[in-house]
């Protein structure tokens, strides 16, 4: 199996496991929980398959996602108290996640012959819209609508994959490459604080 694959499962789980923090955050029932895990983790690839024509949708043609988000959700609810304590390493599983998505709705937008700016749009989808489902939900403003760099990193990232596969660059090595891009831009930004303009009234 490739790299790739385990990086997407696991960033699957982590995402299962950030909505359902989340909700426990907002005080929600356990069902409400459980929802908020699995739109988490299938919100931006369900939307990028829909745009893209392509069904049934990955999850459902492919069971072990069900599973692997199950196994987050569970996990989450009964390790939640260190979950809590572990933010960091959540942030840190949470970025990569973001990363590898970026380069899985590239790659199948590109295979499936659509333009490239469109392919960067889709890789961004999977990456991000889990994440503005699950605030949405639990009545908080999108990360990707904050100034923090979040969906900007994604696109830095798949404008660079593109770059590489343009010059011919081992996929394997392009995709590895890419996701670091996504990461550190990520966490750079963090440590330094890095944001984009506010839209201010005149």
């Amino acid at each position: 199996m490739e790299l790739i694959t385990w990086l997407d499962y696991i960033g699957t789980m982590v995402f299962a496991m950030s909505g359902v923090l989340t909700a426990a955050e907002r005080r929600l029932d356990l069902f409400g929980a459980m929802f908020i895990g699995v739109v988490t983790a299938i919100g931006g690839g369900t939307t990028r398959d829909l745009l893209l024509g392509v069904t049934p949708v990955t999850w459902l043609s492919t069971p072990i996602y069900l599973y692997i988000i199950l196994a987050g959700v569970v996990l989450a609810m009964v390790f939640r108290p260190l979950l809590e304590k572990l933010r960091r390493t959540l942030f840190l599983f949470d970025t990569i996640g973001i990363g590898v998505f970026t380069i899985i709705g590239l790659e199948k937008a590109l295979n499936l012959g659509v333009y490239p700016a469109v392919a960067v749009m889709m890789g961004m989808t999977s990456a991000v819209v889990g994440g503005v489902i699950r605030d949405t939900l639990t009545n908080e403003v999108p990360l990707i609508f904050h100034r923090e760099i979040y969906a900007t990193a994604c696109i830095a990232g798949a404008l660079v994959y593109l770059l590489l596969r343009w010059v011919g660059i081992d996929a394997a090595l392009n995709q590895l490459l890419t996701a670091g891009v996504i990461i550190i831009i990520r966490l750079l930004s963090i440590h330094f604080n890095w944001s984009m303009p506010i839209l201010k009234r005149d």
